[in-house]
């Protein structure tokens, strides 16, 4: 059965809503250049406290520093990182060194077919990849929340490229997410504006999405 991750939660009830209805990972993001969803660090681990065992606890972070994400993981506690710009080569070894235990998913921005060649060099190291429709190279950097679809084509040859898990995300909602799961077969799915009305999550959207992605 695919994963789903709920991302953008911005409270504990938020939180446990999305796992009652079945989220098998929860995003929490921390401070980026732009989008939705940014939360103190304070309530991301107060929610992260109260995450169950088997959920988990996405800690989405925009810095390319090493130590810096070393430090802002152990401030908020979740149990996986997700990184969503590019970082320099030796980040994942050290992220595991310091932080035994903690998942790392890297973020591939798929822009073309030159987003395969850098899926394949980042699943050397991460533990899983997640495929979002940012624009890294922009003015204002757009590093997810986007709510835009990607070309799924060049998505599922990145899930045929590599060997880890590969999360979808990018404009996901219960119309479309059936047509992207056969198009691309990931092994899980990303989601926030898509189950959401004013900024806050919808429970019958989101009962609606997971109804979709798992039926």
């Amino acid at each position: 059965m695919i994963r789903i991750k709920i991302c953008c939660i911005s409270s504990i009830g938020e939180g446990q809503l999305a796992i009652r209805h079945g989220a098998s990972a929860l995003g929490l993001v921390s401070a980026m250049p732009s989008g939705p969803g940014p939360i103190e660090e304070s309530r991301i681990a107060e929610i992260a406290r109260t995450v169950p065992p088997g959920v988990a606890s996405f800690l989405l972070t925009s810095s390319s520093n090493p130590h810096e994400i070393i430090d802002q993981q152990r401030r908020c506690g979740t149990n996986t990182l997700q990184l969503v710009d590019e970082v320099e080569p030796g980040t994942h070894e050290a992220l595991k060194q310091a932080l035994p235990g903690i998942s790392i998913v890297q973020v591939i921005h798929v822009v073309n077919e030159s987003s395969i060649r850098d899926a394949r060099t980042f699943a050397r190291s991460a533990h899983a990849l997640l495929l979002e429709s940012g624009r890294p190279k922009a003015e204002i950097r757009e590093l997810g929340g986007t709510g835009r679809v990607h070309d799924w084509e060049i998505s599922r040859a990145i899930v045929e490229a590599v060997t880890v898990p590969v999360y979808l995300a990018g404009g996901l909602n219960a119309g479309n997410v059936r047509g992207a799961i056969d198009a691309v077969r990931p092994f899980g799915g990303d989601i926030c504006s898509g189950v959401r009305t004013n900024g806050k999550v919808d429970e019958a959207k989101l009962a609606n999405f997971m109804k979709e992605a798992r039926s």
